[in-house]
């Protein structure tokens, strides 16, 4: 390994610790919104499945808190209604006409259990909030709406379309209507709100619709899971994202204007509620992060979409309600740009790799393998040869500096004491034997857009979540431990990392193979400890695609290494000046007699 090589290394080295430190830091209704964010109480409430809901029962609430028009709407007794589909199992309840329930049939926790996204803590959640015209703010969460559904447990496979109706009556005559149909093959459900006569009940012309309590977490790892947490709005083609990175520090933002979407995601699973026939009057979006037992944290976050109200007879709007994995072809589908909540790394240069390019050759050559580490290393090998002609002339470069040492150490010597005539000196032999010094370092700077992409895909693409690969490596989208210190080393942690070790091993032998420099000896030993330090918190797939990408590297070189051995040095032929333009002009011009 050259002189340039070694500083590539440490330049990546460098970039690599600042990355993943960026990576792992993180109205009139106001006072409404002041409860809007509640995180769960203890960590052990982040971990166990949702419960049977309990019988239904007659509740008592204030009535006083919902005014002349809906107090008689405080008490009542909920229903539940349950739905069953290929994709998910829900339950919805008239106490706030909310989704109780939404687990996941295809998805698991990290303890094996189905995966719910709603956070039942606060029973339910997806709501609307309004002003009424005796100045009090509902929200309708705790509300006891009538309901209408073909039956109350709801079985479908294949194709189906059913809709269930909740229905909240106003004292004035009038109703608010919430309308779910559901259909076959989707995450969610189209939900539609209309306002029957109530132009005399709700003020502002305008009211929102709610999701209050974020994502309920999945992951093993409650810091990993916050990191990825997040709420965004997108309008215009711009994307405003909030995360609230600060213990108990509430980050808020209000959205003016026409709105496409808005959204809360964890590190795997999202929510988004889009309009569809109305123009939206903005968004607000909400959300905190606290603090948990055992180094641990939790975030929650609240979306609103802010719609007109334009004090018709009757009037409302409808609006897509996604609940599902980040999974790129489900969000693409809705083609309104909601896959752009997906984590797949700096938007100008990161992302385009990793969206259009490591992706679709992932799904593609998964699409023949099933295994998913098998497909990790024919990409190490495809990466590879696509970048052999870089690492050919890299390579050979090395060579070629190997060779040049002896001359360069008499240089050195010669010109101790003259520091400006030995590095001409030195440039000279470069270019009298044509070595590039810099030749070493661009297949690596080429490497580094594509590490970064991988690192993106690895950590938040869900098709490697919990996918097993050998023996211990039960998921290629967390680090794979073989053991555990009783104690924590800087940046490397308690775990160790069996393919992280690997990959430092084949690093190690690659070093040992291209140094030759007495001078830079150190550096056969330093560069791989520093790598396998960094790389051993990341996903064991990265760490396995740089392992298979050294072990070909490592061929590669043997055959380089036998083919130039007995190679050898020339000298370059000088290159002519071209002397066009003007002078070639008055070459071919007669020549004026003395």
């Amino acid at each position: 390994m050259d002189r340039q090589s070694t500083i590539g290394f440490i330049l990546i080295f460098i970039v690599l610790v600042v990355w993943m430190w960026l990576n792992s830091s993180k109205t009139p209704q106001q006072t409404q919104r002041d409860k809007i964010v509640n995180v769960k109480k203890d960590s052990a409430m982040v971990e166990k499945a949702a419960p049977t809901p309990a019988p239904a029962t007659d509740t008592v609430m204030q009535p006083n808190a919902y005014g002349k028009y809906f107090s008689s709407r405080a008490r009542g007794k909920e229903q539940i209604i349950t739905i069953e589909t290929e994709l998910y199992r829900a339950q919805l309840s008239s106490k706030g006409g909310v989704i109780k329930t939404w687990e996941l049939k295809n998805y698991q926790t990290w303890d094996g259990k189905p995966v719910q996204l709603v956070d039942y803590d606060h029973q339910g959640d997806l709501s609307v909030l309004l002003t009424t015209s005796d100045g009090r703010v509902i929200n309708t969460h705790d509300l006891y709406f009538d309901v209408q559904a073909p039956e109350t447990i709801i079985k479908r496979t294949g194709t189906f379309e059913f809709e269930i109706v909740f229905s909240l009556p106003a004292s004035n005559g009038g109703m608010l209507i919430k309308r779910l149909k559901f259909h076959n093959g989707e995450y969610g459900f189209d939900e539609k709100i209309q306002f029957e006569n109530l132009s005399s009940v709700v003020a502002n012309y305008q009211y929102e619709v709610l999701w209050e309590h974020g994502i309920r977490y999945a992951e093993r790892n409650s810091i990993e899971e916050s990191n990825f947490a997040a709420g965004y709005a997108y309008a215009g083609g711009e994307l405003t994202q909030i995360d609230a990175t600060k213990i108990d520090q509430k980050e808020q933002k209000e959205i003016s204007g026409a709105v496409n979407w808005v959204a809360t995601r964890d590190k795997y699973f999202g929510i988004a509620m889009i309009p569809i026939d109305v123009v939206s009057e903005g968004a607000y979006l909400e959300g905190n992060r606290r603090a948990m037992p055992s180094n641990g944290a939790l975030e929650s976050y609240a979306i609103s979409l802010k719609m007109p109200y334009k004090g018709g007879v009757s009037e409302g709007t409808a609006i897509k309600v996604f609940l599902g994995p980040l999974q790129h072809s489900i969000l693409k589908s809705y083609n309104v740009g909601l896959e752009n909540i997906m984590s797949l790394g700096w938007a100008w240069l990161v992302r385009p790799i990793s969206e259009y390019i490591m992706l679709p050759i992932f799904l593609a050559i998964h699409s023949v393998v099933s295994n998913w580490g098998l497909v990790i290393i024919i990409f190490s090998i495809l990466i590879k040869l696509a970048l052999h002609p870089l690492s050919k002339k890299q390579m050979e470069s090395m060579k070629k500096m190997q060779k040049l040492q002896p001359m360069m150490d008499e240089i050195r010597e010669k010109y101790k004491d003259d520091p400006q005539r030995m590095n001409q000196a030195v440039m000279n032999l470069y270019k009298e034997y044509g070595v590039n010094p810099a030749g070493g370092c661009l297949p690596l700077l080429f490497q580094l857009p594509i590490m970064y992409a991988l690192y993106a895909v690895f950590r938040g693409a869900i098709e490697l979540r919990h996918s097993s690969f050998i023996w211990w490596i039960k998921d290629l989208s967390s680090p794979d431990v073989i053991y555990t210190l009783p104690f924590g080393i800087p940046i490397m942690g308690s775990e160790i990392s069996g393919i992280a070790l690997l990959m430092g091993v084949s690093m190690f032998i690659q070093s040992k193979q291209t140094v030759q420099d007495p001078r830079q000896k150190s550096m056969i030993w330093m560069m791989p400890i520093m790598m396998t330090l960094v790389f051993n918190s990341l996903p064991s797939g990265l760490n396995l695609y740089y392992a298979v990408f050294n072990v070909i590297g490592i061929v590669q070189q043997i055959f380089i290494n036998k083919k130039h051995e007995d190679e050898p040095l020339r000298k370059v032929e000088p290159k002519k000046k071209n002397r066009g333009g003007i002078f070639k002009l008055a070459k071919d011009m007669p020549r004026l007699k003395k």
